[in-house]
């Protein structure tokens, strides 16, 4: 409802599919659509095994395809990690913005997989946030997920200093010790922070230092486009990022590369000069 709850399943046609694709195209976006469109191709599939419909309509007409656009990032770097220190989850927006870690890769980092001296953080695991389960452990996205990630001094800094503050509240709370294996980033008990929770206090955040349109996954992003603009090369990204393969990394961020072919030419020159 309202679009297709009145149709009879048996009679659903093709033209009724893009009619409902169309009226919702002035409402949501074309990922959004795809996820309904989805949706109803699951429901139509258990309609068919169970002998109610003969026809799966949604794979006749597939769902409008996604144009990814240009990605929101951070035009202004400098000025967003000034304001980050001063907010409570500024550490893990920095972790985030500076390593293109995923928020729950994040946020179920442990510091005995963090060597501060040696400039390396260790992924190993994500937290995800599940309706059945709640906030839980599970291994990184795909094999390549399992990565380790080398960390720039600014971020260095900020995270000693986030270590030193996070051992003063466990005396001041008489906590004793921290574990070896104690989460970066936890809530006063030391339990993971709900990634949620996190997400929607990043919102907040944004939204006050007047750049509401950038989420926290744009921080990945932002951290992916500094890599292109330095002239990284592909590889290096794709695993930095986590990505099972390359050709990943060049679908998401292809925008980002530059638009003219002027270096190719420019190579060519040199090597004819």
């Amino acid at each position: 409802m309202p679009h297709l709850g009145g149709k009879v399943l048996r009679k659903l046609r093709p033209l009724e599919i893009e009619a409902w694709h169309t009226a919702l195209r002035s409402r949501v976006a074309a990922r959004t659509i795809g996820h309904a469109h989805r949706l109803l191709g699951k429901a139509l599939r258990d309609a068919a095994k169970n002998d109610i419909v003969s026809r799966i309509v949604t794979k006749e007409h597939p769902a409008p395809k996604v144009d990814d656009g240009d990605k929101v990032i951070v035009q202004d770097i400098a000025s967003l990690v000034d304001k980050l220190r001063g907010w409570r989850l500024g550490e893990v927006a920095m972790t985030a913005l500076f390593t293109g870690l995923r928020l729950g890769e994040v946020l179920a980092l442990r510091w005995n997989r963090v060597d501060l001296d040696g400039k390396m953080i260790q992924v190993r695991e994500a937290l995800e946030q599940t309706k059945l389960f709640g906030v839980r452990f599970k291994p990184p996205k795909s094999k390549a997920g399992r990565r380790d990630v080398t960390l720039p001094d600014i971020l260095v800094d900020a995270l000693r200093e986030h270590h030193k503050a996070v051992l003063e509240l466990r005396m001041q709370l008489g906590a004793g010790r921290l574990p070896d294996d104690a989460l970066l980033f936890a809530n006063i008990v030391g339990k993971p922070l709900s990634p949620t929770a996190v997400s929607t206090a990043w919102a907040d955040f944004a939204e006050s230092i007047g750049i509401p349109a950038v989420t926290f996954h744009a921080l990945r992003h932002t951290h992916a486009s500094q890599l292109i603009d330095a002239g990284v090369d592909i590889v290096t990204i794709s695993k930095r990022l986590g990505h099972a393969k390359p050709d990943i990394t060049l679908r998401v961020y292809a925008h980002l590369f530059r638009n003219d072919d002027s270096k190719a030419a420019a190579a060519i020159n040199a090597a004819f000069r």
